[in-house]
């Protein structure tokens, strides 16, 4: 297939200026274990902590009960070392109350694992994905194997996915690396000069918006669309299911953010919050916060915000996204016992609240759709059932 991949001019910069702000965070219970570089998934009022290049151990962290508890650790042949961890989404289980099964991904680079490994092991061990089954009985990293029970290997040889950063995303039961095939769909390669690993990534439906469809030929093609901040390179990136490309958009990146990387960050109503980070060479660490406007498309720094400087950490938002925590961290002497959490309104504008509350009622309508379409699909299998019983 020919490569159709373009890069767009960048947009015209547009960048606030900088304030100073008193912020309300909260001291929660710290953890049980320092982490830095940690990776962290919601499940209903449950954070599951996933471990660290030093700590193989994972915690649940009951968000209403301020309770931590250990649930499983890693086996002893897998390395973490900027490691990544995913959700399977389940919408079953999702809208489920009383299920309490969830499915993690986690995968990570395995250069580091010995000077004496050749080439060929290292290649053959990278990026193994390892998944987590949860239940009220069943706590356990396991192998994701094919259908043959073989290893599923994500990355090539000579590929560093230290630091990578990974969305889990369903276009018409296919993904840029297919869960169900176990083969790539599509590589490429990202449009800059800059090292790209312990960035920001994220999708734009994290936030409730409903990606591009467009009709052609009878049939609906699927737009999926993803924003990249790393130092100072911001890419807004489009995947087009039916051609199976990739288009880069470059984005623009404030100065004050410019030089980090490292950062923890969410996605919430059309804004992007970066907090910390650290340059290249870890010896400039802030302490600041950073928004992005996706919509406006527009950058806010708010000054000397945190309490210490940080980098490392992870950000999550609580289910309800009234809240973000943030966990662990780097200080740049030690890793943090630290875990906090602020309400998001001391970051958001008026209407980017407002704007929050009418996603919330979308997803809601949503919700109630899809239950009366499978109540619906219920009853229709019930007649046809009764009508094949007939003699």
């Amino acid at each position: 297939m020919t490569k159709q991949t373009t890069i767009q001019n960048s947009p015209e910069r547009e960048t606030e200026p900088s304030q100073q702000r008193t912020t309300h965070f909260q001291t929660l219970k710290e953890l049980p274990t320092p982490l830095a570089d940690s990776q962290c998934v919601l499940h209903k009022h449950e954070l599951f902590i996933c471990g660290d290049k030093y700590e193989r151990a994972c915690y649940s962290y009951h968000t209403l009960k301020n309770e931590y508890k250990l649930i499983c650790e890693y086996s002893s042949n897998v390395t973490l070392c900027g490691h990544c961890v995913v959700k399977l989404e389940d919408s079953n289980s999702n809208n489920d109350k009383d299920n309490n099964q969830i499915t993690l991904f986690v995968w990570n680079d395995d250069n580091n694992n010995g000077e004496n490994q050749n080439e060929t092991n290292k290649s053959k061990k990278l990026n193994e994905l390892h998944q987590l089954n949860k239940s009220n009985n069943y706590n356990q990293w396991v192998p994701f194997t094919d259908n043959h029970n073989h290893p599923i290997i994500i990355g090539r040889d000579h590929d560093d996915y230290e630091g990578a950063r990974a969305l889990l995303v369903e276009i018409n039961n296919n993904f840029v690396f297919n869960l169900n095939t176990f083969q790539y769909i599509k590589h490429d390669k990202l449009p800059t000069n800059n090292d790209i690993w312990f960035h920001c990534f994220i999708s734009k439906s994290e936030n409730g918006q409903v990606q591009e469809m467009m009709k052609t030929n009878q049939k609906y093609k699927q737009n999926y669309q993803m924003l990249l901040f790393c130092k100072e390179t911001g890419l807004s990136i489009e995947y087009d299911e039916d051609t199976k490309t990739f288009q880069f958009q470059e984005l623009p990146v404030c100065d004050d953010i410019a030089p980090f990387y490292e950062y923890a960050y969410v996605c919430i109503n059309d804004v992007i919050l970066l907090f910390d980070g650290c340059n290249w060479s870890r010896n400039v660490v802030s302490k600041s916060v950073h928004k992005y406007s996706i919509r406006e498309n527009k950058w806010m720094t708010f000054q000397n915000t945190l309490s210490s400087p940080l980098y490392d950490c992870v950000a999550i938002l609580s289910e309800d996204n009234t809240y973000v925590h943030i966990i662990g961290g780097f200080d740049g002497k030690q890793r943090m016992l630290t875990h906090m959490k602020i309400d998001v309104s001391e970051w958001l504008s008026e209407e980017e609240m407002k704007k929050g509350i009418e996603l919330k009622v979308e997803e809601d309508e949503k919700k109630n759709e899809d239950e009366e379409e499978k109540d619906s699909d219920s009853e229709m299998n019930k007649i046809v059932k009764k009508k094949g019983c007939k003699s």
